[in-house]
């Protein structure tokens, strides 16, 4: 355990990065900007044949610069310190006070790491990672930053103590875009090691972090609410928004699910049971009368009227 003393004399826990996961992590980082490098020269030389050799050298030099210094630098920068290799590791650089690093750090590391790493084959980064006692290479001190490890095996993680009961869900409505990163850290770190400072020291640190984080979001910290309970508080209030953000229903589930809910207040219509067929009377056959005398062709209708032909839909023939 790394420890790291704020501007109040409390000791925060950081966990540096030892020399072989470092060493892997930057064994990972080369191979894949290596890679870049020969594929991007070879692109280059077969585009640029038709050039003198001073354009080539130019070339040449441009690209090197670009892909193994440059590429590095771009990645650490934008990643907040989670390189490739780092991320496969579970590492992170952050700045010597536990914040996330900007372009100066990593341009500080990148410009020291052509020397201490590729000039040397590493030789140079590895004797100051032995003699420093956080870890840290000619880049790390120059640049004021430090590798830390990001994951931890199980059952040596040290999770945040929840608010209290009463506290849940009370700030669901508060904004937290404008929280800054070393701000969440600092408070984490308060948070796990609270129980193991003094009193005194303890609620003064819980007042200036909780007075940060009220003008960060805008939103004073609640009369009789403790500043240590309203930091654990709003630190659950995130970390459930993290879950709810992570573990959100894909685009057609939630449409399901909102139909379903669409649905939940329309009474169920129950099954309409099939009507059994009923059964059809035979019709009465008619029973010739026996002795009744026959009845002659065209007896009984009158001349000059033709019998009108039932509604049938056709014309009779003419």
């Amino acid at each position: 355990m790394n420890e790291l003393v704020t501007g109040d004399a409390v000791v925060l826990g950081l966990r540096p990065a030892r020399l072989p996961s470092r060493a892997l992590a930057i064994a990972i980082d080369l191979a894949v900007v290596l890679l870049v490098f020969v594929v991007v020269s070879i692109v280059l030389a077969i585009a640029t044949v038709s050039l003198d050799e001073a354009a080539k050298a130019a070339i040449a030099v441009a690209t090197f610069l670009l892909v193994l210094v440059g590429g590095p630098i771009a990645v650490e920068t934008l990643s907040h310190g989670r390189s490739l290799g780092k991320l496969a590791c579970g590492l992170r650089v952050v700045r010597d006070d536990g914040g996330p690093i900007r372009f100066r750090h990593a341009l500080v590391r990148g410009s020291m790491g052509i020397v201490e790493i590729l000039m040397t084959f590493g030789v140079v980064a590895c004797v100051a990672s032995l003699v420093s006692a956080r870890g840290r290479r000619l880049g790390d001190v120059f640049a004021g930053t430090l590798v830390v490890r990001e994951r931890l095996p199980a059952g040596r993680a040290v999770a945040v103590p929840p608010p209290p009961p009463w506290l849940v869900g009370r700030f669901a409505q508060l904004d937290l875009s404008s929280v800054p990163d070393d701000l969440w850290l600092a408070i984490r770190q308060y948070l796990t090691r609270m129980h193991q400072l003094d009193a005194g020291v303890g609620w003064s640190v819980a007042e200036r972090l909780a007075g940060d984080l009220a003008a960060r979001t805008g939103v004073p910290v609640p009369a009789g609410v403790p500043s240590a309970a309203f930091l654990a508080a709003v630190v659950n209030e995130r970390q459930a928004r993290d879950a709810r953000r992570a573990f959100a229903p894909s685009p057609g589930e939630a449409r399901g699910a909102a139909g379903g809910a669409g649905r939940a207040g329309v009474p169920a219509v129950p099954p309409v049971a099939p009507v059994p067929a009923l059964p059809v009377p035979a019709l009465p056959v008619p029973v010739p009368v026996v002795g009744a005398a026959p009845v002659e062709p065209g007896a009984g209708v009158p001349m000059g009227k033709p019998e009108r032909a039932p509604a049938t839909g056709f014309a009779p023939p003419a």
